[in-house]
């Protein structure tokens, strides 16, 4: 059984309606974080369970606790299929991930894209980090809110993506367009960025309509690829919304 801890994974868990139940560890502090997280057990009528304060360290596993966890039912991620099946709105932001291997990263980015109000975050099921209670943890637990779709294939997923009318743009070291000089086009967004130490593949990279580069004036060659995302999106989203007013 999988596990989340800390307050505001187990919070974003019993909001998600993942949660079963949520674990106290005797003498935690009360603080507000802690009545957040018993209210909303409340409300949604998980029972609270007090336990020696071993029972959460073992659980967390090294990880910061602030005396609360809660096992967890994972979402299951959807299929390639969905990509060609669902709805998409016209302003809709995907984030497709090219092989993070890293769990911790694919937290942080999936908490960002979910932050920046992403309509789905697409991960290869080969060759790169699922989803886990570690992703889940490291990402606040926004990836309980935020729909991840698992794909074989990326390059498929990307084509799927633009028949759907998706501009499809990676981040890539190597471009010549400018991030913040290239204003994406009406309709919806799909950005690719790569894993941790080789960036985005050259497959995917042909399957993308664009290549853009974050500059950087300071002395380091490269950025968190969690980092490098959550620039990309949020500057996407202003040069969008600068474009239409």
């Amino acid at each position: 059984m999988e596990h989340v801890v800390g307050k505001r994974p187990v919070l974003e868990a019993l909001r998600a309606g993942a949660a079963r139940e949520v674990l106290l560890a005797t003498g935690s502090r009360s603080t507000g974080g802690l009545r957040d997280v018993l209210e909303a057990a409340d409300a949604a009528g998980i029972h609270v369970r007090r336990v020696a304060p071993e029972v959460v360290d073992q659980l967390a596993r090294g990880a910061r606790h602030q005396g609360v966890a809660a096992p967890i039912r994972l979402p299951r991620p959807m299929n390639e299929q969905v990509l060609s099946r669902r709805r998409w709105a016209g302003d809709a932001l995907v984030l497709i991930l090219d092989g993070v291997t890293d769990p911790h990263n694919v937290g942080a980015l999936a908490r960002t894209s979910e932050a920046a109000g992403a309509a789905a975050l697409v991960l290869r099921r080969r060759r790169g980090a699922g989803l886990s209670s570690v992703a889940v943890r490291a990402s606040a637990g926004a990836l309980l809110h935020l729909p991840v779709v698992e794909v074989a294939n990326l390059v498929r997923a990307i084509e799927r993506l633009r028949d759907r009318g998706f501009w499809v743009v990676a981040l890539d070291a190597g471009a010549e367009k400018v991030l913040f000089d290239h204003r994406p086009p009406p309709g919806p967004v799909a950005v690719v960025v790569g894993s941790e130490g080789q960036g985005v593949s050259r497959l995917a990279r042909e399957a993308c309509d664009d290549l853009v580069v974050i500059p950087l004036r300071g002395r380091v060659t490269s950025l968190n690829v969690s980092v490098a995302a959550g620039i990309a999106l949020f500057e996407l989203i202003r040069l969008r919304q600068r474009k239409e007013s």
